[in-house]
Parts: structure tokens; sequence; C-alpha cells
């Protein structure tokens, strides 16, 4: 081979290897941007929550890149739901939303973690949602943060976003260590009028309104206005490398915890997380007050029933491994549903949903609400008809007894007095933790399914 032969040989590798390096370079720019990989604050960094505008602006026409109706995907293996809750509908009474204020929503955590990511829902609005600022801290009491813990929230690293109509977004990922069962401060501030609130009514926790942005206020003077609703932020997850998956618990008002003393964190779903604490496991209340199993009821602040809502409430919250479903209640009380073969195949339905996701299902009996006004013998009938199936199997992998947990033995279409809040449905405190003892905790690891 000639001289000349071999410099062009080497000349034309060299070009080769120049190519294959700058398509390296040009892909991690695309990754990862200037920042790369990691966010500003030493985190991993998440592109995915939202894009700049096409002129790299930072206005409110930046849309969320989440898609309308879907959770961004999560890995099982590294982040873990510790709190969530399930949008009931719009908030009519706010059409605009809440322009030129701060909303701090208070919310109790199941597990810890190092480092938390939040996601905030626009489900129910016909105009889209601009959060201008959200920060998390640990709370302190009242509206207060920790001294140290306040974290501002960015969504692609830019610290506002716009989240499309019926759509949601998942901030970046903070550095912030939490404790199991602490409480943790979202806030956020929306400077323009929007749609009406997409929200949860029976929160059993205060949280506060302030005027202007005050989001990153670390006292509680500024937040003048209580409310007993959470707005707009739906889950918490928590990066914890020990945690062995999320438990949800699905249901209706009193998965919910209505009935409960506000702010004591005393649903059976914050009862049960304080007996699996040492387990590992992160445990998130998807109920809502009223939700049937068959029936759509957003419009009277019900929520979509609980076919049509278990993708989003149970199958897309992060790390989800175990569903524990109580419905079915309200089909008898407010749907009048006279057919039990109705409401346990909507069970089922919801059964075969999460067998698909590879999710374990534990299933409650319908609890007794004798002494509830407006009831009925055909109503008692039903219900019993329905726990009689459930009992029998072929419905859940598992079954929980709430009703044999709670009932009076002396009279067993009611709920023991101990265990009455007052209403003859929803349990006391003293029922809650009955409901979340009776779960037996051998059941979490058990992955035997049901044959349907």
């Amino acid at each position: 081979m000639t001289r000349h032969r071999v410099f062009a040989l080497l000349g034309a590798l060299v070009g080769v290897v120049v190519l294959v390096c700058a398509a390296i370079f040009t892909t991690f720019g695309s990754l990862g941007g200037s920042g790369g990989f990691w966010g500003s604050d030493g985190g991993p960094r998440s592109d995915s929550a939202a894009v700049r505008d096409s002129d790299g602006s930072r206005g409110p026409s930046a849309q969320a890149r989440v898609p309308v109706g879907a959770a961004e995907p999560a890995s099982a293996d590294t982040w873990t739901g510790t709190w969530a809750t399930a949008p009931v509908g719009a908030e009519q009474e706010a059409p605009t939303g809440y322009p030129g204020r701060s909303i701090r929503n208070v919310v109790h955590l199941s597990i810890g973690g190092t480092s938390a990511r939040v996601t905030f829902s626009n489900l129910y609005s016909p105009k889209a949602l601009f959060i201008g600022h959200a920060s998390v801290a640990v709370h302190a009491g009242g509206a207060a943060a920790a001294p140290g813990t306040m974290r501002r929230l960015t969504f692609a690293h830019r610290e506002n976003v716009t989240v499309p109509p019926g759509g949601q977004v998942i901030s970046d990922p903070v550095r912030l260590r939490v404790a199991d069962n602490s409480d943790l401060l979202v806030s956020l501030y929306t400077p323009v009028p929007g749609g009406p609130a997409t929200y949860h009514t029976h929160a059993q926790q205060t949280s506060y309104f302030a005027e202007g942005d005050r989001t990153e206020e670390l006292g509680s003077t500024a937040y003048t206005e209580p409310t007993t609703a959470w707005r707009y932020v739906t889950a918490v997850d928590v990066l914890n490398q020990k945690a062995k998956g999320t438990v949800v618990a699905f249901g209706d008002s009193i998965t919910d915890g209505v009935g409960s003393t506000k702010d004591k964190d005393n649903r059976w779903p914050d009862v049960f997380a304080r007996r699996v604490a040492g387990l590992q496991y992160g445990v998130v209340n998807e109920g809502i007050g009223g939700n049937q199993v068959l029936v759509d009821a957003v419009d009277t602040k019900n929520g979509a029933s609980g076919i049509n809502r278990f993708r989003r409430d149970v199958l897309d919250r992060a790390g989800a491994k175990t569903v524990v479903i109580d419905l079915g209640v309200n089909d008898i009380l407010r749907g009048r549903q006279t057919d039990p073969s109705r409401i346990t195949a909507g069970l089922k339905a919801l059964t075969r949903q999460a067998h698909a996701r590879g999710l374990r299902v534990i299933g409650s009996t319908l609890t007794p609400f004798g002494a509830h006004r407006g009831y009925t013998g055909v109503q008692e009938s039903v219900r019993e008809q329905v726990n009689a199936q459930i009992r029998a199997g072929g419905i859940y992998d598992a079954v929980v007894d709430f009703d044999k947990a709670l009932r009076d033995p002396y009279a067993p279409t009611r709920l023991r007095p101990v265990y009455d809040s007052g209403d003859g449905l929803h349990p006391s405190d003293a029922g809650y933790t009955a409901m979340a003892r009776t779960l037996n905790l051998n059941l979490l690891g058990d992955r035997t399914p049901a044959t349907l």
C-alpha cells in the first residue's frame, strides 16, 4: 500500500471518529441539556414535567408534557407513594380558581425518604392551570414550615408551569429528608385566573390560603384563611431504597376517613401506615366520600365510578403493589342498587384491572349501616348477599372482614356503639383503629391470585 493510500485511510478513520463523537454529544445534549442528568439541587433531573415555549420564554403558555389524564411513568423500584388523594370534581364555588393567592396544603405522609416529588392535577377544569411558584417543606404546626426544610419545586428546571385542561404534572425531585408518619406542606401560587380548582373535599385536615405569593413563607402569619379541602395536589412520592412498594386504599367515605377527628390522622389507612412503618411500605388513601363502584357522580362531588377511576387512582400510583378495596355501600345507599350480582361483577372488574398490572387485591366486606337514616330491609338484604359472595371467594385475592370487625354482636346490622361516629354509617376513631388492626400483614406478601 502506498504512503498516500495509508494517509487517505487514516484520514477517513479520523473523520468517522469525529462524526461518532459529534453524535454522542448531540444525543447527550438532547437528553440532559446544559444541566445534564442532574438538577441544580444535585438530585436526578426530570425533564418530563414541562417544556419551554418555542421562543424559549417562561410565560404561561408553556405546556405540561405529561399526557392528559395519565400519570408520568415511575420506576417501582425507586419511587414510592407516601401520600395521595383522589380528585372528586371541580370546585364550582371558585369558577376561576384562586388567582393572586397561595394555597398551602397540609398532607400526612406514610413512609419517609430522602427526596420527594409532587403531582398537581387540573383534571376537572376546562381551562389551563398556571402555577407560578410552588414549594414543599416539613410541617412545623399550623401553616408554618420547619426551619431549613423549605424547598422550591421546579418543573423541568423552571419554577412555573402550565397544566393543560384535564392534565397533571409531576415536579422535579427535590432533596428533602422526611420521616415516616410526618406532615408536609405543599404550597402553590396561581397568579392568573383559570378554571375551577380540581379538589378533594373531605380532607379531615386543615390547610390554608394566603394573599399573594407566599409559597416560600416560613411562618404562618400570612396564611389567615383555613380550609378543609385539598386543592390541586394529588400525590407525594419519595425516594426510599428500602421500600417494598405502595399499598393503595381504594374506597368511599369510610376509606376517606369521614367521622374521624380532624387533624389527628386517624383514618384507617393512617393507622395502618403506622402499623407497617417498620415493614417499609408506603400507604396512600384513594377514598372518595359517596363513591360508587358502578355510577359516576362527579357533579355531586362524589367522583368518577370506581371502575372508571381505578387506573388513575390505583394503577398509576408510584410503586403500587397491593390495593385494598372497600367499595359498594354507596351503590346500595345512593345508587339504590338492588341486584347484588351487579355490584360483585363491578368488584371483579376492579380485580381484573389490578391483575393486568400485577397488583395484589385485598377486598373488604361491606360494613353495617343499620342505624343510618333511610336504612331499609331491602338494602340490608343486598349488603348481606354481597358480603356472602365476597367471603365465598372468587372476587378478591384475599378478604379482610371489616363487617365482622365493626358490627354490634347484639345487633349485627348496626355498628358497635363504640365504633360509631354518630351517624350509624361512618366509624369513629376507635372504629377506624379496629379496621386497621383487622388487616392481616401477611396478606401483603402473599402473591396467590384469585380465580375469577
